[in-house]
């Protein structure tokens, strides 16, 4: 017999659902919902025979479970392959593509399907990156920006892994130890000689400009370094290790591009004329910082080492080559894969032992310090 197709007046409501553990299905929705598997079919996809009231009530509901049905599950074939969200705030940064390729890479040998979002264009935010993703896909993994909670909330109980994010509700996360990769830079500058350092962070993206503690703004949006006075948890990792060891650490703060950094360089250089040491927030930005250097008369290392961060390959086709502290890519783009494929399969429970994994960079030497 076939179904009726609105099924509000069986006298079901919502209720609290407390739900199943793993990944809500349309069986899930239909039994919180109190219709038809068949009335949230239609409900999901705007089709006919069901009453508006119903349908929002279906898309409530399915909304609070994290359910959405997968674009490759709407007519073509019983299971259908896991679909998974790249959201990446910017791709011209080349950083990201080097993630992101190990990403796609690694997932298609899952026989997963990868669609990417690339949010940071045209004043987009992390979360509304994991909006435009949702319809689409069974799971997230992004940089979000600093809004990890919002985009859990999007897609409910489906994974989300985030990169170099504050502690959230995300369920899964990797981190950097950016304690580990300061000690390791400043020691060796320090080893070298260098006794007048500085670090270059990266400006608030959002602000636009350089952004330190209130009265510690110099004319031109220089610092001397404290944790308060720097906007990212690299900065901060910086400045406490420096504090620690008793370092002066001159802070600067600059847009996340090259251009902005030699001009930021060329401030400090000015304002610091003795720098003999300099650390940046990446290897994109350090670029920059060469540039400046050159255009001062300076020779790098001789009378300024400079030491990047990330290790994209850009760094080996400077002259002179840039030292950095290295992330390998790869295995960056490997860890993320593989604990959204334990949060999937349920062997990783959300937000549980092994939800959350810490990598370190390692200091690359090369002509630069």
């Amino acid at each position: 017999m076939t179904p009726p197709s609105d099924d509000a007046s069986s006298g079901r409501g919502t209720g609290a659902y407390a739900g199943p553990a793993k990944r809500a299905t349309i069986l899930d929705v239909a039994a919180a919902a109190g219709v038809s598997r068949q009335t949230v079919t239609r409900a999901m996809n705007a089709m006919p025979g069901i009453r508006r009231e119903t349908r929002q009530r279906v898309q409530d509901v399915a909304r609070e479970l994290g359910y959405t049905p997968s674009r490759f599950a709407k007519g073509l074939v019983q299971g259908a392959r896991t679909s998974v969200g790249l959201s990446i705030p910017d791709l011209t940064n080349p950083y990201y593509p080097a993630f992101a390729s190990s990403v796609v890479e690694l997932a298609t040998q899952r026989g997963w399907h990868v669609v990417m979002d690339d949010y940071g264009h045209g004043g987009a935010t992390g979360a509304e990156s994991v909006e435009h993703l949702a319809p689409q896909v069974d799971a997230v993994i992004g940089y979000l920006g600093g809004a990890t909670d919002e985009a859990q909330a999007v897609l409910g109980r489906r994974p989300l892994v985030v990169l170099d994010q504050p502690a959230g509700s995300a369920s899964g996360r990797i981190s950097f130890d950016y304690g580990h990769a300061a000690q390791a830079a400043l020691g060796h500058l320090q080893a070298r000689g260098c006794r007048h350092l500085a670090y270059i962070d990266r400006a608030d993206s959002e602000a636009g400009r350089a952004t330190v503690a209130p009265g510690h703004r110099g004319e031109r949006g220089h610092a001397s370094g404290s944790a308060q006075e720097v906007v990212t948890a690299r900065g901060q990792a910086f400045a406490r290790s420096a504090a620690a060891a008793g370092v002066v650490l001159a802070v600067s703060v600059s847009p996340e591009s090259a251009a902005d950094a030699r001009q930021v360089t060329r401030r400090l250089l000015e304002e610091h004329p003795r720098t003999d040491g300099i650390v940046v927030f990446n290897d994109l930005m350090a670029a920059g910082a060469l540039k400046a250097l050159a255009e001062s008369g300076r020779a790098v290392p001789a009378d300024c080492a400079v030491i990047g961060m990330d290790g994209i390959p850009l760094g080996e086709l400077l002259t002179p080559e840039l030292t950095t502290l290295a992330l390998d890519l790869r295995e960056v783009g490997r860890a993320a894969v593989e604990l959204l494929d334990g949060l999937l399969t349920g062997s990783i429970e959300p937000g549980g032992p092994g939800s959350e994994l810490v990598l370190r960079h390692r200091l690359v030497l090369r002509q630069s310090a």
